[in-house]
């Protein structure tokens, strides 16, 4: 078997080798970064954020990254909506399985999220909904968190759906015209293969957004993608790089949905040096890290997107 050179090299070993490879770039995105947001950055632990499933552990996709697994840890409306289980300071992940048109069902649940929303703040994960449903949405919620992919291969492969990039653009700019929204992301979505991020880019930055999440494939267990490896940490190093550059006045935050252990640490190391604004659930290298690279740190308690 061959030896793991990796192994043997500790995190800030390997981020400080992969931040020599073009190092012109790293430098402009951490002017970038000082010159349009300064020298703060935001660490999320989102403990005041309660995620909730409408659909319970149902979903009528097969997803390759997911299957059911993640919903199966999240509590269903029913639970939330009881009188006085929630403290009225808590914020709520609204999301759930699909449908067939990759649509979050949530129109059959207006009664009930209105009355969540008059006293909780709410986050949405909604899927490919039309502008109707955005427009009946909008007045409820605080924010809306919008998957985006930007390959049609990746699409069709991770979720069945025959929808492009275009598609997901037509829903999102229905959105804007009524909500905040926030666009996501995922890094590695088709088994840590390259998925159409940098299209993705692309179109974001023509938008001028002012927040993106990025998140990363994480291959788990009872899933199509459960032997898979997360993207090669370069490739998510240069998407982080390109979109700092890109989109230089953009909060540019890593999401909570992303590998652990040795990887994670990496990652989160190498986001500092990209001008990320914000980690969610940030490793203690990268509390390290911030201090070392002279960043003043506020902590936030809910979802980033909220926060």
């Amino acid at each position: 078997m061959a030896l793991d050179m990796t192994a043997t090299k500790s995190a800030h070993e390997e981020a400080r080798e992969l931040c020599q490879v073009q190092p012109q770039r790293w430098e402009a995105a951490w002017h970038c970064r000082m010159a349009h947001h300064g020298a703060t950055v935001r660490f999320d632990r989102p403990v005041d954020t309660i995620p909730v499933s409408v659909t319970g552990s149902a979903c009528a996709l097969d997803c390759a990254h997911c299957n059911r697994v993640y919903l199966r840890h999240m509590r269903t409306l029913s639970e939330v909506a009881a009188p006085d289980v929630l403290p009225a300071a808590a914020s709520l992940l609204i999301s759930g399985g699909c449908d067939a048109r990759g649509r979050v069902p949530l129109m059959a649940h207006l009664e009930t999220l209105r009355g969540l929303a008059a006293v909780h703040r709410l986050n949405l994960h909604v899927g490919l909904i039309d502008e109707d449903e955005a427009r009946a949405l909008a007045p409820l919620v605080e924010v809306v968190s919008f998957d985006v992919v930007g390959d049609r291969r990746a699409a069709r492969e991770v979720y069945g759906l025959d929808v492009g990039l275009d598609d997901y653009m037509r829903t999102l700019d229905a959105l804007r015209r009524h909500v905040a929204v926030v666009p996501h992301v995922t890094i590695g979505l088709r088994g840590g293969q390259p998925s159409g991020e940098f299209a993705a880019l692309d179109a974001l930055a023509a938008r001028d957004i002012e927040r993106l999440v990025y998140i990363v494939l994480i291959p788990t267990a009872g899933t199509r993608y459960a032997q898979c490896e997360p993207p090669p940490l370069a490739y998510v190093a240069d998407l982080l790089l390109e979109t700092r550059l890109r989109l230089p006045r953009t909060d540019l935050i890593l999401g909570c949905m992303r590998p652990r252990g040795r990887y994670g640490r990496v990652l989160d190391l190498l986001a500092l040096r990209a001008g990320a604004n914000a980690l969610v659930n940030p490793s203690h290298l990268a509390v390290e890290e911030a201090a070392a690279l002279g960043l003043e740190v506020t902590w936030g308690s809910v979802c980033c997107a909220l926060d």
